[in-house]
């Protein structure tokens, strides 16, 4: 890995085990980038990012030719203002339900979502603390979806729910 990539966490072993979905060179969002850990993942394997937060600070470093860095409030904005279209999308630690429908009609064709978030429920488990956030260390709910016949229609999808630690 690179310089910049040993400066922020590693890649969940979810998002690793499903990028290779994704079809080479594809355009993929990473919603809720945080400090970049998958954005990073995505730009070394070959693919166009858009890297979405509400806090960018630690995502400028990535910006370039194949990285778009957007500053957005996904939970205040008017509107699904992320385009459609996209390979893959890579969501992780980060659930608001009113953007599921947006997600599913803006993966491709052939396109592939992989999401890691936690279960409703899961705080009374100890992790998330914050019932609004999901901390990185809690049991996950895992689901990847893809490719599509329509960006509404699964054609196949996976889900895993990890057995609680």
């Amino acid at each position: 890995m690179s310089g910049i990539a040993e400066t922020v966490d590693r890649p969940s072993a979810w998002v690793r085990r499903f990028v290779p979905l994704i079809r080479a060179g594809g355009l993929v969002l990473d919603l809720a980038a945080g400090r970049g850990r998958h954005a990073q993942l995505l730009l070394e394997g070959g693919f166009t990012v858009r890297a979405v937060d509400r806090d960018v600070s630690a995502l400028r470093r990535l910006a370039g030719p194949r990285c778009e860095v957007k500053e957005i409030d996904l939970e205040s904005a008017t509107g699904w203002q992320l385009g459609d279209g996209y390979d893959g999308i890579v969501v992780t630690n980060y659930l608001h339900r009113p953007l599921l429908p947006a997600l599913a009609s803006a993966v491709a064709r052939d396109g592939i979502l992989i999401y890691e978030t936690f279960a409703h429920g899961n705080e009374r488990l100890g992790r998330p603390r914050n019932r609004d956030f999901g901390g990185s260390t809690s049991t996950p709910a895992q689901a990847t979806i893809g490719p599509t016949t329509s960006s509404r229609e699964p054609r196949s999808s996976t889900f895993h729910r990890s057995a609680s630690r």
